[in-house]
């Protein structure tokens, strides 16, 4: 029980510290937006290696779903929300830099990959606590992670109602599209009987 409750805080610390390089080296090379991009499309693709082409067995596709829809999400949202101008991208010569549906794609990874370890340490595995947790985490480290960003110059909400830079509808719309891609993802399993720790 004490071990459980060590490793989880273990894995959520580990969550946080890759969050804040993620942050900063978006920050860093926030004028560099093909760079950030194609480093991101790396990652996406040592990912897919590491869980879908070199497995044998039990290649994860919900993986590669979950990324499409979430980057595709991502984008209409991203797309909609610059041209109403309530959020605006500095220092790139585009409207929507380069790397964003990288960064949404990885961005599901980075939940999922921190649910399906998280998951097997709760003390009560039930469908209730997963939403709960999935939730928590969608609204939480999601928006930490564009505190960085924000506080580094990469871009600028002009909704009102903010938390660090971070306004409610963003807390709001973060979590909708992590549940939405969830939803669609435990239907699947359900329907074709997958097997996951984070969709059953």
């Amino acid at each position: 029980m004490i071990n459980n409750k060590k490793r989880f805080f273990t894995e959520i610390l580990k969550a946080i510290i890759k969050l804040i390089i993620a942050g900063v080296l978006i920050g860093v090379l926030k004028e560099y937006d093909g760079v950030i991009a194609v480093l991101l499309m790396v990652k996406i693709i040592h990912n897919i290696y590491k869980e879908i082409i070199k497995p044998k067995e039990h290649k994860n596709w919900l993986l590669l779903i979950g990324m499409l829809l979430t980057g595709f999400g991502g984008l209409v949202g991203e797309t909609w929300g610059v041209a109403n101008g309530y959020w605006e991208y500095h220092e790139v010569t585009r409207k929507l830099p380069l790397w964003l549906p990288f960064a949404w794609m990885l961005a599901f990874h980075y939940l999922y990959k921190l649910e399906r370890n998280l998951i097997p340490l709760l003390t009560s595995q039930t469908q209730k606590n997963k939403i709960i947790l999935a939730i928590i985490l969608a609204l939480v480290l999601p928006a930490f992670g564009e505190v960085i960003t924000i506080y580094l110059g990469v871009w600028t909400y002009y909704w009102p109602y903010q938390l660090l830079g971070v306004p409610l509808y963003a807390f709001v719309c973060l979590v909708f599209v992590h549940m939405l891609v969830y939803t669609i993802l435990h239907f699947v399993c359900k329907k074709y009987k997958i097997e996951d720790v984070v969709f059953n």
